[in-house]
């Protein structure tokens, strides 16, 4: 940890001290930063890679909200369903992250969309109505952030916090930019929401009015490879208190739902294969695809090859990454005449994390565009469903076999999406719309406190 500030390791300090020996460890994201080793010298090893909400733990509000992230809370609003009046029943909605079907896949030993079909069939079994893709609410959340990166861009003379632009779309960078970096880093961060919320917002406005449902009688679940997604999901711009409902009401991570298919004994010949839904309500199978990028939504390669043709009318078929400190520390840049024009980086990790932000201090940031993810590796390896049976480090051939899996997809641009256009006009009336920017937008902020490091705490 020398590479962290006295703040940061402070920070780190105080929320390793608050989970030894509580019992509230599992009401918070189970990979959190400590290991469940007996022996304290063990426990009090800090998973510096696995998680970057790290100030000082979560407030008692955060952790009763997280708490209620559960299998169990699922469960409880199917029983509900069974009991209750007909008039009193919640629409069970399920909507899947496109990184959490190649853990599925590779569960099964099944292709992608074979294993989201076998998905699909179990969840619908439970008591699900509607499952679908978040890939459409990700192509959201691309343009929006191809179109936010060339106003910043366009700006960057004026405007001391247009460049570098952070991307938004991973909870625990977010939450660790807001708590802990604040004013450095928050300005720069696009204001994009993650296909996680821009999903919610299709579910609950669009899709709730096309099946003439009020909002609070839809209840959201949205699958997931990553535990921080819980803490995106309760945070309070995305919660409605006129209707007293949530975007997405409850995250489950992959390797939750996998738990569940186990104890109930559910092989990959049990379940129906069922065709995924469309939010449009298009009759038909949902053709599975993804987005650019090796295992997450592909934002860096989006935004430059469309920032590449829309400042400088070049077409970029093929981009060419160059390692720096790792694999998960890469650099892109384009050239013309031997002019450097653009310069993007994508750091994965806590560790390239730290490196950027100690360049970030001292002015040594030459990049427009970051692409951050906490997890080494990117979303693939989120520890919701990368971890080892052991506990505590990612399955390396897993996330190999995942990364293989996922490849195997078709890659579609948004921009050639038919249905993003049919949902700009008729959801958002249009695409500079100010309900496009009230649904498709958010607004980060500072919320950094000061923090003691405990006296018995050793570094």
């Amino acid at each position: 940890i020398s590479c962290l500030n006295s703040g940061e390791k402070s920070c780190l300090q105080t929320h390793a001290s608050y989970f030894k020996g509580t019992p509230h460890l599992n009401q918070c994201s189970p990979h959190i930063l400590l290991r469940s080793d007996t022996n304290w010298k063990y426990r009090s090893q800090l998973l510096l890679s696995a998680c970057l909400s790290c100030d000082g733990c979560l407030t008692e509000e955060e952790s009763l909200k997280i708490s209620q992230q559960s299998l169990q809370e699922v469960e409880r609003v199917l029983a509900l369903n069974k009991k209750c009046d007909v008039s009193k029943h919640k629409v069970l909605v399920a909507s899947i992250c496109p990184q959490s079907l190649p853990f599925f896949a590779v569960k099964f030993g099944l292709d992608v969309t074979e294993a989201a079909h076998k998905l699909c069939g179990f969840l619908k079994s439970l008591g699900v109505q509607y499952v679908f893709d978040t890939t459409l609410a990700a192509g959201f959340s691309i343009l929006e952030s191809q179109k936010e990166f060339i106003q910043r861009y366009r700006r960057r003379h004026h405007d001391t916090h247009a460049m570098p632009m952070f991307t938004s779309s991973c909870p625990g960078w977010i939450r660790y930019s807001e708590r802990v970096l604040g004013s450095l880093v928050t300005p720069h961060i696009c204001t994009a929401r993650s296909p996680q919320q821009i999903m919610g917002c299709l579910v609950k406005d669009y899709f709730s009015k096309q099946q003439k449902l009020s909002p609070e009688k839809v209840y959201h679940v949205l699958v997931a490879p990553c535990f921080d997604k819980k803490l995106e999901a309760v945070r309070e711009e995305f919660y409605n208190s006129l209707l007293e409902t949530r975007d997405v009401d409850c995250v489950l991570t992959s390797g939750e739902i996998y738990c569940l298919m186990e104890q109930r004994k559910v092989s990959v010949e049990g379940p129906d294969s069922v065709p995924l839904d469309h939010v449009l309500g298009e009759a038909g199978d949902v053709a599975l695809v993804r987005h650019e990028g090796r295992g997450s939504e592909g934002f860096l390669e989006h935004i430059f090859k469309h920032a590449a043709k829309e400042l400088f009318g070049l077409d970029v078929h093929e981009i060419t990454y160059k390692n720096l400190r790792n694999r998960d520390f890469q650099e892109v840049t384009l050239e013309r005449d031997g002019e450097t024009l653009l310069q993007f980086a994508a750091v994965y990790g806590f560790r390239n994390i730290q490196t950027l932000v100690h360049r970030m201090r001292k002015g040594r940031v030459p990049y427009q565009l970051v692409e951050v993810l906490s997890c080494p590796g990117g979303c693939l390896s989120g520890r919701g469903q990368a971890e080892s049976e052991a506990g505590g480090r990612v399955d390396k051939a897993l996330v190999q076999q995942m990364e293989e899996a996922y490849s195997s997809l078709p890659v579609r641009l948004p921009e050639v999406n038919p249905a993003l256009h049919t949902l700009y006009q008729d959801w958002l009336q249009g695409q500079d719309s100010s309900q496009a920017s009230a649904l498709l937008h958010t607004q980060y902020r500072n919320q950094t406190q000061s923090h003691t490091q405990p006296p018995h705490m050793q570094w």
